[in-house]
């Protein structure tokens, strides 16, 4: 989604002490280095066979980067290196060695948005300077089940500033205290928001995986534009609880990966009900701790997957993209119909869904930093510190979205009510969209290409999105490579109904192993560089 027109219509720390000491593992941009598109099961393997430990690996990430976001191409996507990331590798290390192994992500570096909180020495900012000095006093549920599974938390990564809710006149990922962070393909693009550096960051490999949030498609976005696999998983699969919200009814953090096997080894780590989220409720019995079991090379065979047809419209390199893609569906077996999903949608309106997250904006953000305790203790605080440090906090674009939603009331307001009613309505439009033509899925192009930074003008309209059914209905959605074009990489998208995580796997998993798409980066300065 192009979030400056759905607006408008609706530091690195302690990075000298953590790779003082580095194993030599990770090598320099363009060098043979083990790290360089290493699946989650290499790793594990290399590990298992003693070619490597946790500590390792951590420090060979560490060094990646040191020298590629700090020094070298200058990505800017770690905001800030955690300071126990080498006793975390090395208390996996010493249990393996005792032979207990966790699991697949036993040992494994881990990179997360820094909007979710740890309960440690890392801040909680959503990249917002009024928030610095933000330690959350535990980690978010889900951060515990990361632990639990034995993941080496790693450090955060920046995102564009609030989630990308703070300005119709946005740059996307570039945040007051973070900067703003680049795409690894081709520097001068933006790697789209709002969890910009987790995308950057996993397709330069400074991390085996990463973990991202998303409203409206800020992890299929930036996965799309950064050549990743990227999951939203179903509202719900996921608790929620911990991370600085928008929406309370479309925000879900998920896996960002370059594999659909490593994003599901994630993806399934991480469910589990939890008590301060009451929508978790929703996934028992639903929720799995395996989805691997779903990666079939055959899962396209017999399935009826709805193309946007809308999307045929679009520029040519993207469209021959998208061509290409349903050629491989077709040729695995599946059947391909033409379908009109975003005329399905009508009913819904675009500003209902700007309406929603206003409301809940204002609503969630004033818990969350009312239990927070720091010294901003409500929207009212944030926007009067904003504009007493205009020079430092508002350099490129204002804040008029935060403004516009500490305006309005609560959630009782006819308003709200009114637009979350046609929000949701979604659900069954998409539902009888798919019963309609007997579909398996949905599918479309991910997102434009990406867009150049221009932090004068801010973000501009960079051509198709997938994002918004999945989002405002609390769907599942999982993007995969597709290819590139002026050396840009794009995705396809595959969406279904609540819960449909095992089928959409299968099928996203089916076409990722029969085109193969994803490349590393190249770091080139410009389109012409």
């Amino acid at each position: 989604m192009n979030r400056r027109n759905f607006l408008q219509t609706g530091s690195l720390t302690s990075l000298g002490l953590i790779a003082a000491s580095v194993s030599g593992l990770a090598a320099a941009p363009g060098t043979a280095d083990p790290l360089e598109e290493a699946t989650i099961m290499q790793l594990q393997q290399r590990m298992q066979q003693g070619k490597a430990t946790s500590i390792s690996l951590t420090q060979g990430y560490l060094q990646r980067i040191r020298t590629i976001d700090k020094q070298g191409p200058r990505l800017n996507s770690v905001i800030e290196l955690n300071p126990d990331a080498l006793a975390i590798a090395a208390a996996m290390d010493k249990e393996r060695k005792a032979g207990k192994v966790r699991g697949p992500l036993h040992g494994i570096p881990v990179l997360i948005k820094d909007n979710i909180d740890t309960g440690d020495k890392m801040m909680t900012t959503a990249g917002v300077l009024a928030l610095t000095g933000n330690i959350a006093k535990e980690d978010a549920f889900i951060i515990k089940q990361l632990r639990a599974a034995g993941a080496v938390l790693l450090g955060k990564t920046n995102l564009s500033e609030w989630a990308n809710f703070r300005s119709s006149r946005s740059t996307s990922a570039w945040s007051s205290r973070g900067g703003q962070t680049k795409c690894p393909y081709i520097l001068d693009r933006n790697p789209s928001g709002s969890s910009a550096g987790s995308g950057s960051a996993t397709a330069a490999n400074l991390c085996a995986i990463s973990i991202g949030t998303e409203t409206d498609g800020s992890i299929v976005s930036p996965s799309s534009v950064n050549g990743l696999v990227g999951i939203k998983p179903t509202v719900g699969l996921w608790s929620r609880s911990g991370i600085i919200p928008i929406s309370a009814t479309q925000d879900t953090a998920g896996p960002m990966a370059r594999t659909v096997q490593d994003a599901v080894i994630l993806l399934g780590a991480l469910t589990g009900i939890d008590p301060a989220d009451a929508v978790t409720k929703e996934s028992e019995g639903k929720a799995q701790k395996d989805y691997t079991q779903y990666l079939d090379k055959n899962g396209l065979k017999g399935k009826r997957i709805g193309v946007e047809k809308a999307h045929f419209n679009e520029t040519p390199a993207l469209v021959q993209l998208y061509r290409d893609a349903i050629a491989v569906l077709e040729a695995q077996g599946a059947t391909v119909v033409e379908v009109e999903i975003r005329k399905a949608l009508e009913p819904v309106g675009r500003r209902a869904e700007f309406q929603v997250l206003l409301y809940e904006f204002k609503d969630g953000v004033n818990r969350y930093l009312t239990n927070a305790g720091g010294k901003m203790r409500s929207l009212d605080d944030v926007i009067a510190f904003n504009k007493a440090n205009e020079a430092k906090a508002m350099p490129f674009f204002k804040q008029e979205t935060l403004i516009e939603s500490n305006g309005k009331g609560d959630l009782n307001s006819e308003e709200y009510k009114d637009s979350l009613q046609k929000t949701l309505s979604s659900r069954k439009l998409l539902a009888d969209l798919m019963a309609e033509h007997k579909l398996d899925a949905l599918s479309g192009i991910t997102n434009g290409l990406a867009g150049c930074i221009d932090l004068v003008n801010g973000d501009y309209d960079n051509g198709p999105s997938s994002s918004t059914p999945a989002a405002i209905s609390g769907f599942p959605h999982i993007t995969v490579p597709m290819g590139f074009a002026h050396g840009l990489p794009a995705g396809l998208s595959f969406y279904a109904t609540a819960y449909k995580e095992p089928e959409l796997i299968a099928m996203a998993y089916a076409y990722e192993q029969a085109s193969m798409k994803r490349r590393a980066p190249v770091y080139k300065v410009d389109l012409l560089g």
